[in-house]
């Protein structure tokens, strides 16, 4: 039968059943991805998850000398593995406070992507898909702001601490991140010299004219998105909340357990944001691009990272905050298992670890596995995108939800990622 011999009814038959099938075929996969899909409409997923912090090593950490050591191969480098308390893991003797409490932690040594180069592996990593020039992704902190919401007291649900960070893509600014290079208190939260409040709500009434009249004779969809974020910053200034970030308040004595290090303060503020309402709190450990004297830099690292991460866990617990956020530890990719002529790794987005810990996750256990030099993947494969679909689904979104781009193109919150089971409670 040819194109022009279609009538009005066959057409609309075909068209219903492609629709049955693609939504029987996108509701399969929802079955093999969670068991707590479900049916009848937009899927809903029963996330264990309230806020999530995302712990990112700027740069790439070598898997090898952190979480996936290989003692007595030629790859494995100079540092030694120690025991933990769970069954068939060792990591670095450089993180012994982890490794005394990795039966509430979820290593993960079978991540493979393949985005070697800084910006677009950080792109993948936060936005869960390889960067494309027709459309700006949402990163997770946007996707969590965009679909937990704002907490109710005028914090922001997503923030930044320690270095730059990624935005939220085509789902507007009002739901990007408010960065902070260094933990502490925001600047330019208070009326500016000779403004007391009557004045200032008089210039924003101005502003919101001006912003109203040029929406109108523009039709810039981009206009609300800004006064969102005008009202998000207004509702920051006058929160009580504020001192939140305010780390001269905290116990001295709890505060230094965290290291004497930004991001050591970065996790103490973390745990106060979370407590607080904040959805999504990124902290940034910069310095793992370790072409050159890898062993002593990693060495150094870990030791900020060992404090700040256990404490940071540890204070979780003891504000009974752990069972209702998660922990995601991850960086750029891995390093290469050979040794360069500078005592250092390169890039090496073939093999490499990641960390999860709090709701949702099954704790006490090493998931997938490399070989003997750490160059390949031997076992339970995961992808960045199923990744994504895990920490999403933790969080109570469904990883095959849609939204569309401003050109009308449908975007899910993962590119096809697949929830890991194995890794669930």
């Amino acid at each position: 039968m040819s194109y022009r011999s279609f009538n009005r009814r066959q057409v609309l038959r075909f068209g219903a059943s492609a629709m049955v099938g693609a939504v029987l075929s996108r509701f399969a996969m929802r079955e093999a991805l969670a068991d707590d899909v479900v049916p009848g409409g937009p899927a809903v997923v029963a996330g264990k998850a309230k806020a999530v912090i995302v712990l990112y090593m700027n740069g790439g950490p070598s898997h090898i000398d952190t979480w996936d050591p290989k003692p007595g191969a030629p790859t494995g480098g100079p540092h030694k593995a120690i025991k933990t308390r769970t069954t068939g893991l060792q990591i670095s003797e450089h993180m012994p406070k982890l490794a005394d409490m990795s039966d509430k932690l979820a290593v993960v040594r079978s991540m493979s992507s393949k985005e070697g180069n800084h910006q677009r592996a950080q792109y993948l990593l936060r936005t869960g898909y390889a960067p494309n020039p027709t459309v700006i992704h949402p990163s997770l902190g946007g996707w969590v702001s965009k679909k937990l919401g704002e907490p109710k007291n005028g914090l922001p649900a997503f923030v930044s601490l320690g270095g730059p960070s990624l935005g939220a893509g085509f789902l507007g600014v009002q739901y990007g991140p408010f960065v902070l290079p260094k933990p502490g208190l925001p600047a330019n939260v208070t009326y500016g010299v000779d403004t007391d409040k009557p004045r200032f709500e008089r210039r924003l009434g101005l502003l919101d004219t001006m912003e109203q009249r040029f929406s109108q004779s523009t039709g810039d969809a981009k206009v609300e998105g800004r006064r969102a974020l005008e009202r998000k910053s207004v509702a920051l200034m006058h929160t009580p909340d504020l001192s939140a970030f305010d780390l001269s308040t905290e116990d001295a004595t709890r505060l230094a357990t965290f290291g004497d290090t930004d991001f050591g303060r970065g996790c103490a503020t973390a745990a106060r944001l979370v407590e607080k309402g904040v959805r999504c709190v990124e902290v940034m450990l910069d310095g793992w691009d370790t072409h050159k004297d890898n062993f002593n830099r990693v060495a150094k690292l870990m030791g900020t990272l060992d404090v700040a991460m256990s404490t940071l866990i540890t204070e979780l617990s003891r504000k009974n905050l752990l069972d209702s956020t998660l922990i995601v530890w991850m960086g750029d990719f891995g390093r290469t298992p050979r040794i360069n002529g500078n005592e250092g790794r390169d890039h090496y987005p073939q093999a490499w670890s990641t960390v999860l810990a709090g709701a949702g996750i099954k704790k006490g256990q090493v998931y997938g596995e490399t070989d003997a030099n750490g160059e390949k993947v031997t076992k339970d494969l995961v992808t960045v995108p199923n990744l994504a679909a895990t920490i999403a689904t933790v969080l109570g979104m469904d990883p095959t939800e849609s939204f569309l781009s401003p050109v009308g193109r449908p975007i899910a919150i993962t590119d096809s990622g697949v929830p890991i089971k194995a890794l669930l409670t």
